[in-house]
């Protein structure tokens, strides 16, 4: 009697093999996407959370706070060190967001970087119209955050993203630059001003026709809830079908064994 061949033996290990490394992968993968419904659910809760706390009160001696709390200051706007923010669409519009630091009241050297709002971006030949903000003290209210929302940006994948403001700053024709993100980081070097560690999201008013429409991060669980469940039936797919290649195997050596 012919030995049987080893070589459809091998094929179905290498295939037993590949279905449980395929199977322990998309439990990895479910497990990712369960990690990142619990981010979103704790994120969540922290939105609401501070949405219903009262209102801070940023200066010279209260410079921090949570996120997405209410908070509120006094001062006057720095419109020479105004920056755009490129890429920022608001219901699938193309536009700019318009960033200006507030000088505190209480210590002038002092700033907030407040996002004032949003303005659709112009088509050529049109421009800007003027976005200078109201001179004297303000007060302005918004929501706090601990850096401006970042877009994604190509350079960072080769090591040079696109946060660096022009020098001088402000720039001798008085435009503002256009960035696609801004560290607090790079505006405090290039102004020199000693600028707190938290943003201000400007609620609704009247400023220079900007719209403060701001889009929240994602915080829809459910989807990677979805996500995770069909991971997971990925994997009991694959490891049904290692279990009955392996089962075939176990068959076909107890049958040669007794042939």
């Amino acid at each position: 009697m012919t030995p049987q061949q080893p070589a459809p033996r091998m094929k179905a290990i290498v295939a037993l093999v590949l279905l449980v490394l395929l199977g322990a992968i998309c439990i990895g993968a479910g497990q990712w996407q369960l990690r990142r419904a619990h981010e979103r659910e704790a994120l969540l809760a922290a939105i609401e959370t501070g949405r219903r706390a009262p209102a801070q009160v940023l200066d010279a001696q209260h410079r921090d706070g949570p996120d997405w709390h209410p908070a509120s200051t006094r001062g006057h706007w720095l419109n020479p060190f105004t920056v755009l923010l490129d890429n920022r669409n608001l219901k699938g519009k193309p536009g700019l967001w318009v960033a200006t630091p507030l000088a505190l009241q209480d210590s002038p050297g002092t700033a907030v970087l407040v996002l004032r709002g949003w303005i659709a971006r112009p088509l050529p030949p049109a421009t800007l119209p003027d976005l200078r903000a109201a001179s004297g003290v303000m007060q302005v209210h918004g929501t706090l955050l601990h850096r401006v929302p970042r877009m994604f940006d190509l350079g960072s994948l080769t090591g040079q993203p696109d946060t660096a403001l022009p020098t001088p700053f402000p720039t001798a024709d008085g435009q503002p630059p256009r960035m696609q993100n801004l560290p607090l980081a790079a505006l405090a070097a290039a102004t020199g001003l000693d600028l707190l560690p938290v943003v201000l999201q400007q609620a609704p008013t009247e400023d220079a026709a900007l719209i403060q429409d701001w889009p929240g991060p994602s915080t829809n669980a459910s989807q990677n809830y979805n996500y995770a469940l069909q991971w997971f039936s990925f994997a009991a797919i694959a490891w049904i079908a290692a279990g009955i290649t392996a089962w075939r195997i176990l068959r076909r050596a107890s049958s040669s064994s007794t042939a």
